[in-house]
């Protein structure tokens, strides 16, 4: 799919079936990589923003956890990043994703 054709899907009934269709969405490492490194990024940068009170901490998270997973969509998926159309299930998508890497379930 192109990415610039962005074409509109209907709400999945269920965090289950999102997920399923968020993993088909990520299924080129590079971009599993650039999302892990966003991911870890954003932890880092929250841990710093809870040590310092320095509001930019928040704003560096952001963008790292976004910024990469959105270059992973664009530069090798080839699609639109499903935080565009479902960003609550998008984020703990991400994070289920996230954790499942960590932990060996699913590949880098």
């Amino acid at each position: 799919m192109s990415i610039l054709i962005h074409e509109a899907r209907e709400p999945h009934p269920s965090f289950a079936s999102f997920y399923a269709r968020y993993l088909t969405e990520h299924a080129d490492r590079h971009s599993r990589q650039l999302h892990f490194l966003g991911s870890t990024l954003a932890l880092v940068f929250l841990t710093l923003l809870a040590l310092t009170a320095n509001g930019w901490w928040l704003l560096a998270a952001a963008g790292s956890f976004y910024g990469f997973s959105w270059s992973g969509h664009f530069l090798f998926e080839k699609n639109w990043p499903r935080s565009f159309r479902q960003p609550a299930y998008a984020f703990a998508s991400a994070w289920l994703m996230y954790w499942q890497m960590l932990s060996g379930q699913i590949s880098f």
